[in-house]
């Protein structure tokens, strides 16, 4: 981390704390990583029980939620900074 990489929060007029995300980015991942999670628990314990088919939909699916992830991360470091909300 160089001294670019640091920016001190910066607070509105009113007080609030003024950060370079949005609400939607952050529930995108928050949810997202939960999500993920009980993915590859379906995927696992649907592969020891011998159903190819729901394997395939969890591992579909986790790739749709990375995909996902990855692209609220980006709107979140493309973004300036600004008041969220």
């Amino acid at each position: 981390m160089n001294e670019d990489d640091y920016r001190p929060e910066q607070r509105s007029a009113s007080g609030k704390p003024m950060v370079p995300s949005t609400p939607r980015d952050v529930v995108h991942i928050r949810i997202g990583s939960f999500v993920l999670v009980f993915l590859v628990a379906i995927g696992a314990i649907s592969i020891f029980a011998g159903v190819g088919w729901l394997a395939v939909v969890a591992g579909v699916a986790a790739v749709a939620t990375i995909v996902d992830i990855v692209l609220a991360v980006r709107r979140q470091k493309q973004r300036g900074s600004g008041e969220a909300g």
